[in-house]
């Protein structure tokens, strides 16, 4: 190894080092920053953020033109004396003073769902409703394209072939059920009630009646009243479109944007259809049912628009986006719909229930704002009844055999009898003789006359069991036109909002959900292991549902640490029904599958796929997108009462005084929830499972006597009406941010 060269050497050897005093670059030198403690300002301060700059700098405008306006008004009283000192105005008083744009005539309050959508105005003391469909001409019908429904193979040979033999033993289940806790009640059964009910219904003949000794005849919709009949894009909204004859010529098709809660993206082939009929659906309502026929007059209007608790960030991109750009309104601004229910029901905390047409969705809200482990939604609701209402009838013999839910004027039918007599209430149920009058375009009108007995109960108390629902096609189609929004720093990780309550409804179904949260006990099941109803759940003050990061994403889409090394502690199920059939909790489940406080049960049996302990799986075999993927994949059913007991399980953390309060303030709303006796039954089912609460559990419809559907939607408007409303997003900010301005603007965290 050759030792180091001495400077003589180098000098005989003309190697000696040089230097002529020049720099080698024209850069100028940067100091290198002390690594053990350096800091920066950069986005640490409000005035750094375009949104919330702007805020403060109309807020200061607002001073400045109250304390002008002030000084105008006592220059022009005319007296040399002194005028009496005024008291400084708070910021929120000085901005109400100002017209500001707050006036409620001006704002816009929208409220989409699955079957209806409310508009309105802010000053309106109820909104316009309707149908969320429009008729456009097409080859075929809905009716023609799609299968009957309910479903039945037409060309069976018994009852229970035609609807299942799995459907027709629950339904027989059911029915003896019924009787023997009818008979617990003390309420009389008569032991041939059924037989009469289908002997009667298969001898009914209908009867005919002419159109004129009809005084209740339909007014169908005339195709030829189009704004423009030769334009494709023309089309029929609302009542309207569902009053379009079937035989039309040309005939129309209907279509609903949005099903089961989401966009409806299993109807439609093409994205760009199916933006283009929402935006168009809403653009037609504001026209016909608001008056606001001319595009330049819209930018004068605010917009106060509704979104689900557990949305689609898309989704909500999506309608910014409309708001901003179609529709240009000044400003608008999100409310999540169980926040506006507490808002329109004037209550500060409680546990919301919407049962809507085609999803029912639970959060538990306080003071003003949802908690965001505690929100759940379920694919069933009001139509679920009625599709299956109309199943049992037809299982009975129902005299109308070809009854058929695709077609306009049978819904409208199957909708007025299932409000006409489905009930809640044990004390209604006996055989009753009813009467319908059939009405369809083009065709004279038939009565019939029908029976019914227990049809009318069972068919809502699918709420308490949705496998007698047709849940068969709800995932159909979900993510084909629409993926699901990503993280802006890593594509791979999903960034819709998730809970811990919907993990535990999933889990339920699913265990590997619950049990791949983390990446460990792949084979894990949620049923392995029975807890014993917990007295009084301990306080967590370490509680693993707090959020661990500052982003707008909640805790479940983000990657989760892997659980120690050698750690065998089983994850136990969110809820687990123990085998006295009551509902169990093993603590508040988090969504990375991490035991809150609760006693680890004995260790789970090593399944062949699960790693010995100590193993970690690839953390590459199983990412965030493949375990969205799989969440994605199960339809989220479970009981009501089951899910909303999960629902406050996760919002009071083991706090027993929260759980207590949280069970005594369940608000029900939403038009599913209409039923006769729905509030009672819920209140029942929930002391049964919940006994040692028994006095505590009261489930009360809204305040002040309003109609349960329009509850949300009035939420909103007195939202709207705020004066103080940091959440108003104008034209300028989304032109400099983009949907990014919303990580800002919304009251939750995005």
């Amino acid at each position: 190894m050759v030792g180091k060269v001495s400077e003589r050497v180098l000098l005989r050897e003309g190697l000696e080092r040089t230097d002529n005093g020049m720099k080698q670059t024209s850069w100028p030198d940067v100091t290198p920053i002390n690594q053990k403690n350096y800091y920066t300002e950069y986005m640490k301060r409000d005035d750094q953020i375009l949104a919330l700059r702007l805020q403060a700098e109309a807020q200061r405008e607002r001073l400045v033109q109250s304390a002008k306006d002030r000084d105008r008004a006592l220059a022009r009283n005319g007296h040399a004396e002194v005028p009496l000192p005024v008291a400084d105005l708070q910021p929120e008083e000085a901005a109400a003073t100002v017209n500001d744009g707050t006036d409620p005539s001006k704002v816009i309050v929208i409220h989409p769902g699955s079957q209806n959508l409310r508009i309105g105005f802010a000053s309106d003391a109820l909104p316009k409703t309707i149908p969320m469909t429009i008729a456009t001409k097409f080859p075929q019908t809905e009716a023609e394209i799609h299968e009957a429904l309910p479903r039945r193979h037409f060309e069976a040979k018994t009852t229970d072939q035609q609807y299942g033999e799995e459907w027709s033993k629950k339904y027989q289940k059911m029915c003896g059920d019924l009787k023997v806790d009818m008979r617990a009640n003390k309420r009389k059964v008569l032991p041939n009630s059924k037989e009469l009910v289908v002997n009667y219904n298969r001898r009914t003949e209908p009867e005919k009646i002419p159109l004129h000794n009809d005084p209740l005849q339909i007014d169908w919709t005339d195709v030829s009243t189009l704004e423009d009949p030769d334009s494709p894009a023309s089309c029929f909204l609302g009542h309207a479109a569902q009053r379009v004859p079937d035989d039309s010529n040309p005939k129309f098709k209907l279509w609903w944007p949005i099903q089961y809660g989401w966009l409806n993206e299993d109807d439609y082939t093409a994205a760009e259809h199916l933006y283009d009929d929402f935006e168009t659906l809403l653009d037609k309502a504001i026209r016909q049912e608001l008056g606001l026929t001319r595009n330049s007059a819209w930018k004068n209007y605010s917009c106060v628009f509704v979104i689900p608790d557990l949305y689609d960030k898309k989704y909500v991109e999506l309608v910014l986006k409309s708001c901003m750009t179609w529709f240009e309104f000044s400003r608008i601004c999100f409310i999540q719909e169980s926040m506006a229910a507490t808002f329109g029901a004037g209550y500060t905390q409680a546990c919301v229930v919407d049962v809507g047409a085609q999803k029912t969705s639970i959060a538990c809200v306080e003071d003003g704002l949802c908690i965001e482990e505690s929100r759940i939604n379920l694919k069933y609701g009001g139509y679920d009844v009625t599709d299956t209402f109309i199943k049992m009838m037809l299982y009975d013999n129902f005299p109308y055999q070809e009854i058929n839910l695709r077609r306009r004027y049978d819904f409208l039918l199957a909708e007025e009898l299932k409000m006409k007599h489905c009930t809640m209430s044990q004390a209604d149920i006996s055989v009753q003789l009813y009467q319908f009058h059939l009405r369809a375009p083009n065709q004279p009108t038939y009565k019939y006359q029908f029976k019914t007995y227990d049809e009318v109960i069972l068919a809502p108390m699918g709420f308490y069991d949705p496998v007698i629902f047709d849940n068969s096609t709800k995932l159909r189609g979900r993510r084909k036109l629409m993926d699901r929004s990503y993280n802006a720093y890593d594509v791979e990780m999903p960034d819709d909002p998730t809970s811990a309550a919907q993990f535990g409804i999933l889990a339920e179904i699913r265990p590997s959900i619950h049990s791949n949260a983390n990446g460990i006990h792949a084979g894990a099941s949620a049923s392995d292991l029975n807890f014993a109803t917990p007295s009084k759940e301990r306080l967590q003050p370490f509680n693993s549902l707090s959020r661990n990061d500052l982003n707008g994403t909640p805790g479940g889409s983000n990657a989760a640490s892997p659980a120690p090394e050698g750690a065998s502690t089983p994850i136990p199920p969110a809820f687990h029904f123990g085998a006295n059939g009551t509902v169990t909790a093993a603590g508040s489940p988090a969504p990375n599958g991490i035991h809150n406080g609760a006693s680890p049960g004995p260790p789970l049996p090593q399944s062949q796929h699960q790693p010995p302990a100590g193993i970690f799986v690839d953390s590459a075999a199983r990412t965030q997108k493949i375990l969205a993927a799989e969440r994605d994949s199960v339809l989220p059913l479970a009981p009501l009462d089951v899910a909303i007991l999960t629902s406050i399980n996760n919002a009071a953390r083991g706090d027993d005084k929260k759980q207590r309060e949280y069970l005594g303030s369940i608000m029900v709303v939403g038009g599913g929830a209409k039923t006769p006796g729905f509030t009672q039954t819920l209140e029942e089912k929930l002391r049964a499972r919940r006994p040692a609460l028994f006095d505590r559990i009261l489930v009360s419809r809204s305040a002040r006597d309003m109609d349960e559907q329009v509850v949300v939607w009035k939420g909103a408007s007195v939202f709207a009406k705020l004066p103080a409303n940091d959440s108003w997003i104008t034209p300028l900010e989304y032109e400099r941010l983009g949907a990014r301005v919303l990580h800002h603007k919304v009251l939750w965290a995005w």
